[in-house]
């Protein structure tokens, strides 16, 4: 009888908690409310760390980096109301950069659902244009099967964001059950005879190249990619949250498109006759940039089978293992001959990266800034870049190695992405040296989560171009009217800012500054703050050849 009673006293956030254990959750981020108590009693009695944040964007981007890191989706939490609607911006984040995150929110009982209530709001119709698929847990025992079922949907191909929605009623009733087993997401295998008609079509190309986007770096496939590029000599453009799927220094690796018109010309795209799309995400970059006269022959290899689109016809769509399917192409396509590819871009980027180390103006320029930044950091170390202007220059000119070193939100392009991204990141990788880029626009947005990063001494370095105006916008509004307005404005003391919080921080001075001042940083165990002064006179397409037209944001 001892037994039977202990077992009635479990309730629904207790067989809730230990589905979330089950699924392997380290983290939940979020802020707790009147509607979650009952499950964050049982959170406290758990395995889970439970992280309070300073605002839910800030702990949702936390759980989008997690996610992206691990392939294991990042939880945050939300109660009801403005709660689960402050959550919003950063799950659609991760639904459109493809990062396995489950958002929870509290929500009123459901007794009181029906009428206007406290609070209520259908937060299901909020967030289901921004997620894959969610539900309201409106009986306790449905809940492993909602909790197995959110996982598996933010997870597998192509992962994102999931919700669930905890009415508080609900949490607070018995339960006796277990959750359900967790199992891998399988992927289908390419038909033989479409994995030789992509055979025959990049054996018989003549001037071929290859379109590396996210796909690759989410399915752990750069290796696979490496190997293919060795067999075969055939070059890769990487979009920006491809950055590091080929080593910056490969002489095949013809740089990062999708910044101007011409990025892709000058890659070789306009003389290409097969393009071969891996794991590309139009999200990024649509298709008409790099074929504006839909002549390509394009193979495409990915997890899901292509977007319509007009200007992205495949010819073979290999839909499977993204590491296997290039495994097999490259045994069969080995050592072909071709003459596809041009260096022309990663010429006039790197050249002009190279130059950076001895250029002294002060305010700094974005690619000196960008060159200390690279020396201060090893092969495996993680830069973040907010978004603004800077992320451009990071998109386009910032050599990566390996990828999930250089993360770039380029779906959704949210500003405020990077300080708690950064908390997200050295959370998963506190072995690795950790810097965030913001511009002084978006690192306002969610500098709250300093205090977020004292707390949990994740030893951030965080970088400040300061420059007093939404930069992207300026450049923007310059090229298409020769005049900006509604741009301008000012800021606090980011280094008083910074202190009030404990935080070690540094203005630079002078153009020497930010290596002096980065290197002492990456030193320390406790998280830092850098502010830099930025000249954005210099254009970040670099040269005219590259083309006026923008195409990233």
């Amino acid at each position: 009888m001892g037994n039977v009673a202990g077992m009635s006293e479990r309730k629904a956030s207790d067989v809730f908690v230990e589905c979330l254990e089950s699924e392997g959750v380290k983290y939940v981020f979020g802020i707790p409310g009147e509607e979650t108590l009952d499950l964050n009693e049982s959170l406290a009695s758990s395995s889970i760390g439970f992280i309070p944040v300073r605002h839910e964007q800030g702990g949702a981007y936390m759980a989008d980096m997690y996610g992206r890191l691990t392939g294991r989706a990042g939880v945050c939490l939300g109660t009801l109301g403005p709660g689960a609607t402050n959550l919003l911006t950063a799950v659609a984040d991760a639904f459109l950069d493809r990062a396995p995150l489950v958002a929870l929110t509290g929500q009123a009982d459901t007794e009181r659902m029906h009428k206007e209530s406290h609070q209520y709001i259908d937060l299901l119709a909020i967030m289901q244009p921004v997620v894959k698929w969610n539900a309201r847990v409106s009986a306790p025992d449905i809940v492993p099967e909602v909790v197995r079922k959110a996982f598996k949907v933010a997870e597998t191909e192509k992962p994102g964001a999931t919700h669930l929605e905890l009415p508080e009623d609900v949490m607070g009733m018995p339960l006796d059950a277990a959750p359900l087993a967790r199992r891998r997401p399988v992927l289908p295998e390419p038909q033989a005879r479409e994995l030789l008609k992509a055979v025959d079509i990049i054996r018989n190309a003549i001037n071929p190249v290859a379109l590396a986007g996210n796909g690759v770096v989410r399915s752990g496939a750069a290796f696979a990619l490496r190997e293919f590029v060795r067999a075969t000599g055939i070059p890769v453009a990487e979009t920006f949250m491809a950055k590091g799927v080929l080593d910056a220094d490969d002489p095949r690796a013809l740089g990062t498109v999708g910044l101007q018109s011409r990025d892709y010309a000058m890659a070789g795209f306009e003389d290409a006759d097969v393009v071969i799309a891996i794991g590309y995400d139009l999200v990024e970059h649509a298709p008409k940039h790099w074929n504006p006269s839909s002549d390509k022959t394009i193979v495409v290899i990915d997890t899901m089978p292509a977007e319509i689109d007009e200007h992205f016809i495949p010819e073979v769509e290999l839909v499977g293992d993204i590491y296997h399917v290039l495994t097999r192409l490259g045994e069969e396509c080995r050592d072909v001959p071709h003459t596809g590819g041009s260096d022309r871009l990663r010429n006039v980027v790197l050249g002009r990266f190279e130059q950076a180390k001895n250029d002294d103006a002060f305010p700094l320029q974005p690619p000196r800034a960008l060159w200390e930044i690279r020396q201060a950091l090893g092969r495996e170390d993680i830069l973040i870049s907010d978004v603004g202007l800077h992320k451009l220059w990071i998109g386009r000119m910032f050599p990566a190695y390996e990828p999930n070193t250089v993360l770039i939100a380029n779906g959704l392009a949210g500003m405020g992405f990077a300080v708690p991204g950064g908390i997200g990141a050295k959370l998963v990788h506190p072995d690795r040296k950790v810097v965030t880029v913001s511009g002084d626009g978006g690192f306002l947005m969610n500098c709250q989560e300093l205090e977020t990063a004292m707390r949990l001494k994740t030893a951030v370095v965080n970088i400040v171009w300061e420059n007093r105006q939404y930069g992207s916008i300026v450049w923007k509004q310059d090229k298409k009217f020769g005049r900006h307005f509604g741009v301008d404005f000012t800021n606090p003391d980011f280094v008083k800012l910074a202190d009030s919080f404990g935080m070690p921080a540094w203005r630079c001075e002078a153009t020497e500054d930010l290596g002096k001042h980065l290197r002492h940083a990456l030193g320390l165990d406790v998280p830092s703050l850098i502010v830099v002064p930025i000249d954005y006179s210099i254009d970040v397409a670099i040269s005219e050849e590259l083309g006026a037209e923008t195409v990233a944001t």
